[in-house]
């Protein structure tokens, strides 16, 4: 699974990595967030978790202008997918994932893989290993924080999916009336990365961003091969110290590598080697 990401970018520095033609950032969006969130959606953002609003790419037609050509366009949604038909946002909670290999196949997921397809940018994922060796305080797996991300430093493009949601108690002219929310799609984890956990984002290339954006793209075997798409190797993952674990935590200090001599009970990825038995 994807639990936790982080996204330093400005949206002015998305812009120009992903060829955006808008930035509606600065717009009003509806949040499902009790407090304001910290740090404000759009800044950079070390800690993101599922019911923040982040910046995500998705190329459509202006809500408010049906009839206008698709534009590539960078927004704030919410992270947690509520389907259109859903009585409640709290569903979003339980979306914040959906698994490449049966995505077509689940009502929630398959309309909006046809239509609403999206690219959360991010500098990397958070992971959590069980250990095989060492127990926490209550007896149970140790579990390690890693951070992963591109080894080239190229711009990481996680596939996704979004959706609008109308609150039929507000005005459909209310600003605050649409919800749009997005899921981040997973895969089965590569060699190395399956060391930490069975589960990595489905994380597209370049080549492959515009197909993917493409609302008119509707072919099925042409998603499916999207979904499907692996280039093992792309990748490097340190451990991090576990202030990551509270999502009050925030800073460019979460993505620091523990050192050597900090980690107990840890497998390195590259090698299977456990390190501080």
């Amino acid at each position: 699974m994807c639990g936790r990401y982080a996204s330093s970018s400005r949206p002015e520095d998305l812009v120009e990595a992903f060829e955006v033609d808008e930035d509606r950032t600065g717009e009003v969006a509806r949040s499902i967030l009790v407090t304001p969130q910290n740090p404000p959606a759009g800044r950079p953002d070390f800690n993101i978790a599922p019911t923040k609003q982040a910046p995500v790419v998705l190329t459509g037609a202006v809500r408010e202008d049906a009839d206008a050509a698709p534009v590539r366009q960078l927004r704030l949604l919410t992270w947690g997918l509520v389907p259109s038909w859903s009585e409640d946002v709290k569903l979003g909670l339980r979306m914040t994932n959906a698994r490449s290999e049966s995505l077509l196949d689940k009502p929630s997921f398959a309309r909006a893989a046809a239509a609403r397809r999206c690219l959360v940018p991010a500098d990397g994922w958070y992971e959590w290993q069980l250990s095989p060796t060492a127990v926490d305080g209550k007896g149970k797996p140790r579990k390690q924080p890693f951070f992963i991300h591109r080894s080239d430093g190229a711009p990481l493009a996680m596939a996704g999916l979004y959706e609008f949601w109308r609150d039929t108690a507000l005005a459909e002219d209310d600003p605050y009336a649409w919800l749009t929310t997005y899921t981040i799609i997973t895969t089965a984890a590569e060699p190395g990365l399956d060391r930490i956990h069975d589960r990595q984002p489905l994380v597209l290339e370049r080549a492959d961003w515009s197909d993917w954006l493409d609302p008119t793209q509707k072919d099925l075997s042409a998603i499916r091969a999207h979904l499907e798409f692996s280039r093992p190797g792309r990748f490097d993952a340190h451990p991090v110290g576990t202030a990551v674990n509270s999502t009050r935590n925030n800073g460019e200090l979460l993505l620091l590598p523990l050192a050597r001599e900090d980690l107990v009970g840890v497998v390195d990825p590259t090698t299977g080697e456990i390190i501080g038995e």
